[in-house]
């Protein structure tokens, strides 16, 4: 495959509902563009006909290509997608798609430039939030004063799950990466930025999916033990080596 301008790349566990429509929404989008496009799924883990619906999609959407991992992880998800995709720059992208597609090119050129890694938020100047219970919000922040405090301050909203990376960024951060669950988000946000390379929140609009898979207390408790990992293996220069 001649290298695509733009990689969608999409974690998918148990997503045999939510796949098809948000494939054929970004299929309809892509088709639209004047760069060219390849979309990654990665399965991993599923109990559900998630990758047999992938692979069937993929018969009719050429520029589609399926991956599995066979353990659950987002984070380990991603990370595949991010080491198979070829564009010059890489998008992770939820399977609700509770950002519109349509919305990437704000993390592209020309309407950004000179950025290595543009996240999108939920929090900064221009972004919108759309039927969000306000407990969800209220527990979201508390994490995100932890996620501040120990690893990545300045940065109102890492948990976003559509972050865009330039392919060389992708290539030093992704092959460092240890975590495999929710907090990936966090670590390779972490190492980004301690290799030097820029960071930015992309406001976007955002639309809450009452299925969304987020166990708020549970995955909270988690990710905070995960901040403390991410602190204790770049204490020990973990995340030193050169790839």
């Amino acid at each position: 495959m001649l290298k695509p301008y733009l990689s969608i790349i999409i974690p998918a566990h148990n997503e045999a509902q939510r796949l098809p429509p948000s494939l054929e929404k970004i299929d309809l989008f892509l088709q639209g563009q004047a760069y060219s496009a390849e979309v990654i799924v990665v399965e991993n883990g599923s109990s559900d006909g998630t990758l047999a619906i992938a692979r069937d999609i993929a018969r009719v959407m050429p520029n589609l290509r399926v991956y599995q991992e066979e353990a659950r992880g987002k984070g380990l998800a991603i990370k595949r997608g991010m080491m198979e995709a070829l564009g010059e720059y890489r998008f992770l992208c939820d399977a609700d798609l509770s950002m519109p597609i349509e919305q990437v090119n704000r993390f592209l050129p020309p309407t950004l430039e000179s950025v290595d890694v543009a996240i999108g938020s939920r929090e900064v100047p221009g972004a919108q939030r759309f039927d969000e219970p306000p407990y969800r919000h209220f527990i979201g922040r508390i994490f995100n004063t932890m996620v501040r405090w120990l690893v990545l301050p300045g940065l109102q909203d890492t948990q976003c799950g559509f972050k865009c990376f330039r392919d060389e960024v992708a290539k030093a951060v992704f092959p460092l990466q240890t975590l495999d669950g929710m907090s990936f988000d966090a670590e390779v946000l972490f190492i980004a930025r301690k290799k030097g390379f820029k960071v930015v929140e992309v406001p976007i609009d955002w639309y809450h999916d009452p299925d969304s898979r987020v166990r708020l207390v549970e995955d909270s408790l988690r990710m905070g033990l995960d901040l403390l990992k991410i602190r204790w293996r770049d204490f020990k220069g973990g995340y030193d080596t050169q790839v």
